[in-house]
Parts: structure tokens; C-alpha cells; sequence
């Protein structure tokens, strides 16, 4: 007995002095640590998408509202306060095709760095692209509900799982709009019309109008400045 206690007297002060010297040796610690949760809702991609939208917790929470390829909140949302352009729609600076719209670098996705979902949440994490929306809005069913008081669209997969869109509103200039009827989510594509981005100062989105009962995909009108909502989807559970 007393040749058993000597020994865990010395092993545990050898282990514990190994971990603290090495500590130069770790990997680093990921920015976000914050688990998000998602659904496989048994899309033919095998997308997963997050059962709220980014800046917030619960499923009907509205979350925060971003201008397209702005990765922060902020209290006026218009050509004037846009990040990618000088003032007008006709002056943008990053993600354009059409040289009477500003400067062609050819850009039609948000890098990783302008992508709302990939710098609030880590990098498993994207705004989905146009294919993964339609994906979503062909392969699922809709159905107008309500979720703890606060109006939305239940989306059911091929699966039977579920996830639950909130009626968030929109925000132009410095007001909320429409909030409690209205959602639009963005995705990271900008909108192109046969191949071509004659509309490249919009963005496509998907989203509902809960009043009118309807849905819809790619709205190409919805301006880059405007502030919409955001729903992350990643491809891997690992």
C-alpha cells in the first residue's frame, strides 16, 4: 500500500508539469468557440443549415440584419454608408462585373472575409450561395406558422426535419421595416441574369412575405446596402 501511494504521488506532478511547459507546442484556439446548432433536413447536396440566424440564439430570434458583404450591424443602411461603393450604385468598389457599375474585378461571391456568417461564426461557416437557397426552397415544404409568438415559415426537409424562419424585416436608412410580416435572407452571390451581372449592385435573396402567404427565390432587387437577415449553412458535421 504504502509502494502505490509514493508512485501516484510522484506521477501526478510529472503529468501536470509536462502539459504546462508545453503550452508553445498547442494548436491555436479557433476565434469562435460558440457551438451553433444545425439540421440535415435530407437535401440532395447534403447542406446543413443552422437552426437560427447569425447574432441570434433560439430559432425565433430575428438576429442582426447586415448590408450585403458587411460583416457588422450598424444604425443607417444605405449607398451613402455601404462599405463596397462610393456613394451610388454605379460606384462600387469590390464585387462588380459591369464597368458602368464601378470598378470590374469580377467577383460574383463573397470572399471569406466580407461573408457575415464565415466571420461571426468561424470558418465551417458560410452564407449559403443561390444553388443551396433554390435547393431549399424546391426540395422543401413551407408552411406558414408561428413559433413562440413570433411569425415565420416552417421549412420541412425530404427527411421530415425541420427549421424555422422568423419574419424578421428588412432595414433601409436607419429604420426596421416590416418587421413581424417580412424576411428576406441573403445569400453570397450577387445576382446575374443569363451569365450576366447587369443587376450586380443587387444580391440575390430568399425569403417571405408572411401576410401574402408567399415565398420566394432569388428576389434580384433586393439593393446590396439594404439589411437583411442572415442564415448560415455549412457542409460537414465534422
Amino acid at each position: 500500500m504504502k509502494k502505490i501511494i509514493l508512485f501516484l504521488a510522484i506521477a501526478l506532478p510529472l503529468a501536470f508539469t509536462s502539459c504546462s511547459d508545453d503550452k508553445e507546442k498547442d494548436e491555436p484556439v479557433p476565434e469562435t468557440t460558440t457551438i451553433h446548432e444545425y439540421v440535415d433536413l435530407g437535401l440532395t447536396s447534403g447542406t446543413l443549415w443552422a437552426t437560427c440566424n447569425v447574432g441570434a440564439d433560439k430559432p425565433e430570434e430575428y438576429g442582426d440584419l447586415f448590408a450585403w458583404g458587411e460583416t457588422t450591424p450598424k444604425e443607417a443602411y444605405s449607398w451613402d454608408t455601404y462599405k463596397w461603393c462610393e456613394g451610388r450604385y454605379d460606384k462600387l468598389t469590390k464585387y462588380c462585373i459591369d464597368e458602368s457599375h464601378g470598378v470590374v474585378d469580377g467577383k460574383r461571391e463573397l470572399d471569406p472575409e466580407d461573408d457575415a456568417a464565415y466571420v461571426n461564426w468561424g470558418p465551417m461557416w458560410r452564407m449559403p450561395t443561390t444553388e443551396q437557397q433554390n435547393e431549399l426552397y424546391n426540395e422543401c415544404t413551407w408552411t406558414r406558422t408561428s413559433l413562440n409568438g413570433v411569425k415565420g415559415y416552417q421549412i420541412t426537409g425530404p427527411n421530415g426535419k425541420t427549421l424555422f424562419l422568423p419574419a424578421a424585416g428588412y432595414c433601409e436608412d436607419n429604420s426596421v421595416l416590416e418587421q413581424g410580416s417580412f424576411c428576406s435572407l441573403w445569400s453570397r452571390s450577387c445576382y446575374t441574369s443569363n451569365g450576366i451581372s447587369n443587376h450586380d449592385y443587387s444580391s440575390c435573396t430568399m425569403g417571405f412575405d408572411w401576410d401574402k402567404g408567399s415565398y420566394f427565390f432569388n428576389g434580384k432587387y433586393h439593393f446590396r446596402y439594404y439589411g437583411h437577415s442572415v442564415r448560415a449553412v455549412r457542409t460537414s458535421q465534422n
